[in-house]
């Protein structure tokens, strides 16, 4: 016991003499306590969080497992949202905009990439993906995916609009499938008029999104533009884009299409045409498989090709589809970027498109076996997405589209001329756009 206390008094005398060991010792208490410190907090995984689409939470908790058990360091953090993406946007928005966005990786409809770039929420990815990865994907998708040049988002599955046609109803009429706005218009009225079917063609008419998507197909295919992203020119006003709109009042007035279609969504136009009193549909590659359902009446008698465009011009399908972006506030950019490259592979890309119908946005998928075993008609989507439709890449996108849909709206259901919306609708958006 005095050795004890012998030695520790004279440890005390050579700890206040010696400079030196008195430095060493106060460095070797600072490194261990660090360390008591560090070590639990590196053996926490990271979280990353994220927010999705309803419908989509099922399916991707397979995906999470598999993609945590192959990252232990990374758990996915993935918030349930509502079964609609305009609230889904809403709700990212809103986070962001109080500056502390709970998000690292961002779930973005196309249409999105302009408006959260711009506002500086999303990581530029332009150098961080070689071009040579970017070469598997779709062109449009990855074209789709950039604001002023710069990369921002990575596709994960795409979209594109067909012409779903009875062919059973054509083949008995001695008719090949139309291609022309003119040619559309008479095989549904030849059709009818032999009581094959009591409408000829249903689309989206609503007030909402898709019609500005149905309407962009309209209007490129017969040679016009909505906003030129470069200089902000609007076209909705030339001779082009009004040609369009009448076309789309013409089938009403002529008995071709429902004047209920100025209220028609997707599963409205879907649901008509699967009852058989149809001939032609435009609408998303989704309804493939509900037509072919062991009970739908049209099952077995449905075809479909890209959209119908003006003589002389280009089918134009609208471009839709999903991605993945990394939020510019995230705390885990590199582990980010691991979610990012996960989600938008092919691995995942082949297992959502065989369980769901989704059209993959890399290229060699197309190609795949198993994937054209069970959906023989993705050969049709690809040549549709050679040539897609943009919706216009600008910050301001969701104001120009509430402007061109309420005009669009008013001439289907006859409220107002084609020639009237579309002078209203140009002189809105310029002022919104300020030139």
């Amino acid at each position: 016991m005095e050795m004890l206390q012998e030695y520790r008094y004279k440890l005390a005398q050579f700890w206040r003499s010696s400079i030196v060991f008195r430095s060493l010792s106060l460095l070797t208490i600072f490194a261990i306590s660090a360390l008591l410190i560090v070590l639990p907090a590196r053996s926490q995984p990271v979280v990353l969080t994220f927010l999705m689409n309803a419908p989509e939470v099922p399916n991707l908790r397979p995906l999470i497992a598999e993609f945590e058990k192959q990252n232990p360091g990374i758990k996915l953090n993935m918030i349930e949202g509502p079964n609609a993406s305009n609230l889904i946007e809403d709700l990212n928005t809103s986070a962001f905009l109080l500056g502390s966005a709970p998000y690292d990786l961002v779930n973005m409809d196309v249409t999105w990439v302009a408006k959260f770039a711009a506002a500086g929420w999303l990581r530029d990815l332009t150098n961080e993906i070689p071009q040579e990865q970017l070469n598997e994907f779709l062109p449009g998708d990855i074209e789709a995916s950039r604001y002023q040049g710069k990369l921002y988002r990575v596709p994960w599955r795409t979209d594109a609009a067909l012409l779903f046609y009875r062919k059973d109803l054509l083949d008995q009429a001695g008719l090949q499938p139309p291609e022309t706005f003119d040619q559309l218009i008479k095989a549904s009225q030849q059709i009818q008029g032999k009581n094959g079917a009591q409408w000829g063609y249903v689309y989206q008419g609503r007030q909402y999104e898709g019609v500005a998507a149905m309407f962009i197909e309209v209007l490129e295919g017969n040679g016009g533009f909505w906003v030129n992203p470069q200089t902000n020119e609007v076209g909705l006003d030339r001779p082009e884009a009004i040609q369009a709109l009448n076309f789309l009042r013409t089938t009403v007035d002529k008995g071709v299409t429902p004047a209920g279609v100025s209220t028609y969504q997707e599963e409205e136009a879907r649901l008509l045409f699967q009852s058989g009193n149809t001939v032609f549909m435009r609408n998303w590659p989704y309804a493939w498989a509900l037509l072919n359902k062991e009970d739908s009446p049209v099952r077995g008698k449905v075809a479909v090709k890209p959209v119908i465009h003006a003589p002389g011009k280009l089918s134009v399908s609208c471009l839709g589809g999903w991605g993945w972006g990394i939020a510019s506030t995230t705390q885990h950019p590199v582990e980010a970027r691991k979610a990012l490259d996960f989600f938008t592979g092919t691995h995942v890309q082949k297992t959502t498109s065989l369980s769901s119908g989704y059209l993959p946005s890399r290229k060699a998928l197309y190609k795949d076996p198993e994937i054209l075993a069970k959906y023989d008609f993705f050969p049709v989507a690809l040549k549709a997405l050679e040539n897609p439709g943009i919706r216009p890449p600008i910050a301001q996108y969701a104001q120009a589209s509430d402007i061109l849909q309420r005009y669009l709206s008013s001439a289907i259901s006859g409220r107002i001329s084609p020639e009237e919306a579309m002078k209203s609708a140009a002189r809105e958006t310029r002022a919104l756009l300020g030139v």
